[in-house]
């Protein structure tokens, strides 16, 4: 579904009621469940871990792992591209959405279709 038929359709009131939260330390958004990824947004997002079970390499590209102390493992082109900026409460790259830490999220984005 597209990002406006999830914030009016989601099964997810969470998704309904706030939308897509924007992290504060770098520029994507939190997609906190597989079935709610918008197939129209091209940008960065943060998703569940649970999203490996279902990645298809030719739909979407993992650009990073978002947990723990994996910042250092990350791509540096990748990091910049986000916008990326260390937070005291992000733990190592987990993510923080309006001043609290998420949980640890796959970044991904929709590969170009030529």
């Amino acid at each position: 579904m597209t990002m406006a038929d999830n914030l009016r359709f989601s099964k997810h009131k969470v998704i309904q009621q706030v939308g897509y939260r924007k992290y504060d330390n770098f520029d994507a958004i939190d997609v906190p469940f597989t079935d709610a990824i918008p197939s129209d947004y091209l940008g960065m997002m943060g998703v569940p871990i649970s999203f490996l079970s279902k990645h298809n390499p030719d739909q979407f590209e993992i650009v990073w792992q978002a947990s723990g102390n994996t910042r250092a493992s990350a791509p540096s082109e990748a990091l910049a591209e986000m916008k990326y900026q260390p937070h005291p409460d992000d733990r190592g790259g987990c993510g923080v959405i309006n001043g609290e830490r998420v949980y640890s999220r796959i970044v991904i984005r929709h590969r170009e279709t030529a």
